[in-house]
């Protein structure tokens, strides 16, 4: 369906859930795939399946020296990044505003919202270096609906959705092609801790009304192309009926 040979494609949260088939589907486009995620023996067994297209590469993205570090083994393995895709996320732990923990709450935060300035900030300069690039966020319907016991990934999500906006006002006419997903309730195990938390609504949810993984995978693979254009500096929905007859999903 898509063609991404010869380009090199950073990853965030990489080792499961949607992080994991976006890395399988772009390698699958010809793509070379660099994994990045916390846990090391995760994202070496994903390279390991992928093959000689992919590097696994250990990493907190809430430190930046450490996601600098990162990028700078994935330039050396593969060349010039065109397309950073900002996928890493947290929910844990879900509390109540007044009764949660500062530090955790304040960690939750560093997670979803200093993370994707932290692979902003490492990627973009050389992508500019070298003519441009896509960079890709994952966003939540969170970002803009409160929901009881995610008070910090709502917080996070929205300051995404703003950072990716000044990204696109201060970048998109040097080549750089901003863009989030919404990808709607995915099954992953975010949706499992929801679940047994059984706060707010999406905690009723069952598996069989969330999307698979490879759906997002799909979208954002298409998000990489032209036809996606006009969606620079905005949110494409996964939930928008065009968007999946356009994939083959409907």
């Amino acid at each position: 369906m898509f063609d991404f040979k010869g380009k090199n494609v950073v990853i965030t949260g990489a080792s499961r859930g949607i992080g994991a088939a976006t890395a399988r589907k772009f390698a699958q486009y010809g793509a070379n795939v660099v994994l990045l995620a916390r846990s090391e023996a995760a994202v070496a067994e994903l390279a390991g399946e992928i093959g000689p297209a992919a590097l696994g590469v250990p990493c907190d993205i809430s430190r930046y020296w450490e996601v600098s570090k990162a990028v700078e083994a994935a330039i050396q393995t593969f060349g010039p990044i065109d397309i950073l895709i900002n996928n890493a996320g947290a929910l844990e732990p879900i509390s109540h505003l007044t009764s949660s923990d500062p530090d955790a709450w304040g960690h939750t935060v560093d997670i979803n919202l200093k993370g994707v300035y932290n692979g902003i900030r490492a990627v973009v300069p050389h992508m500019e270096a070298n003519g441009g690039g896509t960079v890709i966020t994952v966003t939540s319907g969170a970002a803009t609906t409160p929901y009881e016991g995610w008070s910090h990934y709502c917080t996070a999500k929205a300051g995404v959705d703003m950072m990716m906006s000044c990204l696109h006002a201060e970048n998109g006419g040097n080549g750089i092609r901003a863009l989030s997903l919404s990808p709607g309730t995915v099954a992953t195990q975010m949706q499992r801790e929801i679940k047994a938390s059984g706060v707010n609504p999406v905690s009723t949810l069952e598996v069989s009304d969330h999307f698979p993984p490879e759906w997002p995978a799909m979208a954002m693979a298409w998000m990489c192309t032209h036809e996606a254009d006009a969606h620079r500096g905005g949110i494409v929905k996964m939930r928008d009926p065009a968007l999946q007859k356009r994939l083959g999903l409907v």
